[in-house]
């Protein structure tokens, strides 16, 4: 019997050294011999933390996805040249072996250029400075120093036999990224590099194909993919390879400023089932979990710390509902055609104004088919196989035999949950009932200690700072005459700015004076503002700041930013200009030197303590020891009460913070968002007028139970005592679920098949809480949305305790739409549904 046993396991050891083989024909990727359908999930493992990997992979497995995807951040790891670092949120292999032991799929895409959002495009900014580099075209020291980091990650991950391979979880790598659209910019080098970036990366001799995204002329053996909002009318450049949809965006990114994006559930997937009933064999959201730009990881610049992107799963790692759960019953849909699909032949018909169906059909009979109606405001009703069928405005219908519809892209049956920021005001355990304190520690405006140097008129900031930094200071003085006629009459001389970006602080005689910004899609600005000037001299200080570098284009890598002119208007002699006088400059701020950040003490600097820090005050770090707050759920800080600044916790960067209201005004947002038509980031916008960002991420993962230090840099005042910590929870579920709303029924073993089940509303509160109460409950004709359900012109008195004796003080429940629970001859001639609200405790 040992014997045996040990057979086995040597079996076993040698079925993993062999690993699976990875290949590829014009219908798809193909594993160990079969042709796989996969669908795949972006999930940044730095815009999260070590401790929420595990859960972020799970919840993506439980919403029906195969295949994690991930870019290789070039600069989060090559901190120079030949320095590497793996830890903490950068630890790779770690996060490749977690998604290896969920027992899925891994897409690596090693770029190493990457966009995302992130700083610089992923590439580090020592590179720049490199003398003669160009990033992203036929360039020596570009490339050179391109091909070390890719044949170091490739190796990283041969050595841990990470490779498909291997008995690895990748099975496909990515060389360059979204090249096509800039290529024609850099000319015959453009075409030059992108066709040494493929034979590159082919010889690293991986096992698994390689794929690039939107590289029309990608050269074989390479895939070439898609990346947009839709991809269905997508067809790679060669016949032999399969269609491939890298980048589906179920959101868009947030810049400081600017406007909320959301994109509904209903037109995600509608573009999923459009990609695969036009032959699409490999679909992956980005993001499915967005995570957050901790640090001075964002780009853009003006990209917000939040990246939670609309995703599947939000920025704090709770699923997304509805469109977690409509997605997951999407990709059941498809999971339940997919043998027909991959192995079968598919006819395309027509069957009536802008409706279409694509039939697929193998040689053992099986069948499957999706009808779709890309009208995007009329309902359509058509015949199929002498069938009726209704399909609302830009949906699709999927039908696994041919005849029972188990999905439509537009009836979301999945339920709505009802998230809250809990207030969790700061604590400090060791204080007692001792009112809560607070160290402060107030820096000067301009230089302190010696200049780094003086230059008469402006120098580059990012050239300047090397992004060691978001800071440049910039001083200069100006001597005011007693006769100068604003000082006798009581007006003020004004100071113009003008400057390619990011943003400054105008300070005078240390005096703050204002802030100047650029946005998302216009760095540069012009700074008007009255100043007060006193006789005599005048210091002049102006704290220039990056927000981001920036993450794409052509030539990004020469874009600056910084002052062009300063002047002061209101002299006798009218307008005194600046820009040529000469001007000291200090990179970065004094307590970032010190790194005060650190909050353990060690500077030399004296912090005050106080219960009633100063508020409106520029230029000021706040340090206080708090504890960690109360339950298990994940955790945001309230910023909306102060400026513009940093954030760290126990020398962890929280990252930039802003209370900078969206510039939009309420008519360019919507109340309402028509799922139909095309999207585009702007179609479904909210919060114009408010702030972008309010809360953000703090991983539980960082905090102590108490002893934890909380530390502060504002740079144009706030209020500190305003900021609290808040708990993310769910606190409550809707469901609105129709009649003739389709559902995938489960057998007795839990498995997907095919039958025409009663539509059913299922509420599901999380983990140990439960359905406490009924807050509202119609079957009939009700109104409204989650959170604000009416009753209808028809209701069935009876609902709520239907719905109360099916889910009171349970933590999971399911409520049939059928005959025993309401009534039959209720509301005829109407469409009926059944509406509830309940509330989690």
């Amino acid at each position: 019997m040992k014997l045996c046993f040990f057979l086995c396991l040597l079996c076993s050891f040698a079925f993993l050294a062999l690993g699976s083989n990875v290949s590829y024909d014009g219908r798809s990727l193909i594993i160990d011999g079969q042709r796989k359908l996969l669908l795949s999930a972006s999930i940044h493992y730095p815009r999260s933390v070590p401790a929420m990997w595990p859960s972020l992979v799970q919840t993506a497995k439980e919403g029906g996805i195969d295949v994690i995807e991930t870019y290789v951040f070039w600069n989060g790891h090559e901190l120079s040249p030949g320095n590497y670092y793996f830890g903490g949120r950068f630890d790779l292999v770690k996060f490749v072996k977690i998604v290896q032991q969920a027992g899925m799929h891994l897409i690596l895409r090693i770029g190493p250029f990457v966009a995302a959002e992130w700083n610089y495009g992923g590439v580090p900014v020592w590179l720049h400075y490199i003398p003669g580099t160009v990033f992203r075209t036929y360039n020596q020291p570009f490339m050179s120093h391109m091909q070390n980091f890719t044949t170091y990650i490739v190796n990283l991950m041969k050595q841990e036999k990470l490779f498909a391979s291997q008995g690895g979880p990748i099975i496909l790598s990515q060389a360059k990224n979204e090249y096509g659209y800039y290529e024609n910019f850099y000319k015959e080098d453009g075409k030059k590099y992108a066709m040494w970036a493929a034979k590159m990366a082919v010889a690293q001799n991986t096992g698994v194909p390689w794929i690039m995204c939107q590289q029309w002329d990608a050269p074989d053996p390479v895939i070439d993919t898609c990346n947009s909002f839709y991809c269905d009318q997508f067809k790679p450049t060669s016949p032999n390879r399969p269609k491939i949809w890298t980048e589906n965006w179920p959101g868009w990114f947030k810049t400081f400023g600017g406007r909320n994006p959301h994109r509904p559930a209903e037109d995600v997937a509608y573009a999923v089932a459009r990609f695969f009933q036009k032959g699409g064999s490999v679909q992956n959201y980005y993001m499915y979990h967005g995570g957050t730009n901790f640090g001075r990881t964002a780009g853009g610049p003006f990209i917000t710390t939040s990246y939670d992107y609309d995703a599947p799963i939000d920025e704090y790692g709770l699923p997304r509902f509805p469109k977690w759960g409509h997605l997951k019953e999407l990709h059941r849909a498809i999971k339940l055609c997919e043998p027909v699909l991959l192995n079968g032949k598919s006819v395309n018909i027509t069957l009536g104004p802008s409706v279409e169906a694509d039939v697929y059909t193998d040689e053992s009979g099986a069948c499957a088919a999706f009808i779709a109606n890309i009208d995007d405001k009329n309902d359509r009703t058509v015949e199929f196989r002498n069938m009726s069928y209704h399909l609302p405005a830009w949906s699709v219908s999927i039908l696994p035999d041919c005849k029972n519809v188990v999905f439509n892209t537009a009836k979301v049956s999945t339920q709505t949950h009802v998230v809250s920021m809990i207030d969790e005001n700061l604590q400090q355990s060791d204080k007692g009932a001792v009112t809560f304190k607070w160290d402060v520690l107030k820096e000067n405006a301009g230089i302190w200690g010696e200049a780094d140097f003086v230059k008469t008129g402006f120098v580059d900031l990012i050239n300047t700072t090397k992004d060691t930094t978001d800071y440049l200071w910039h001083t200069t003085s100006i001597y005011v005459g007693e006769n100068e006629e604003f000082l006798k009459n009581g007006s003020k001389p004004v100071l113009l700015i003008n400057s390619t970006g990011h943003a400054l602080h105008a300070f005078v005689n240390q005096e703050y004076q204002g802030t100047g910004t650029g946005n998302g899609t216009h760095s540069p600005f012009f700074f008007k503002n009255p100043i007060p000037l006193r006789p005599g001299k005048n210091e002049i200080a102006l704290l220039c700041l990056t927000v981001g570098l920036p993450t794409a284009g052509p030539f990004y890598d020469f874009v600056g930013a910084g002052l062009i002119s300063v002047k002061i208007k209101g002299f006798n002699n009218g307008t005194v200009d600046l820009s040529s006088s000469a001007w000291s400059y200090k990179i970065g701020v004094q307590g970032e030197q010190l790194k005060l950040y650190q909050g353990d003490g060690s500077s030399s600097l004296k912090w005050t303590t106080t219960s009633k820090p100063p508020k409106g005050q520029a230029l000021t770090w706040y340090k206080a020891v708090v504890d960690a707050p109360s339950g298990d759920e994940p955790i945001g800080l309230d910023m909306l009460h102060m400026g513009k600044g940093l954030a760290w916790l126990n020398g962890e960067e929280i990252g930039r913070y802003w209370a900078r209201n969206s510039e939009f005004e309420e008519k360019d947002c919507v109340q309402e968002c028509d799922y139909r038509g095309k999207f585009l980031p702007d179609k479904c916008d909210t919060d114009c007028g408010k702030p972008t960002q309010k809360w953000y991420h703090v991983p539980r993962s960082w905090f102590k139970p108490s002893g934890n230090t909380l530390v502060i840099f504002e740079e144009k005042g706030g209020d500190p005592t305003k900021i609290k910590f808040l708990r993310r929870k769910v606190t409550g579920a809707c469901a609105d679920v129709a009649e003739d709303y389709p559902s995938i029924g489960l057998d007795s073993q839990g498995e997907d098949k095919i039958n025409k089940n009663t539509p059913f509303a299922r509420l599901t509160c999380p983990g140990n809480t439960i359905i406490s109460s009924v807050k509202f409950a119609s079957f009939g004709t009700p109104t409204g949305k989650c959170g604000s359900y009416l009753l209808g012109s028809c209701h069935d008195p009876n609902s709520s305790t239907v719905v109360e004796k099916a889910c009171l003080n349970k933590n999971d429940c399911v409520v049939k739409l059928a005959e025993e629970n309401f009534k039959n001859n209720l509301c005829p001639g109407s469409s009926r549904k059944l509406a509830v609200e309940a509330i989690c405790s």
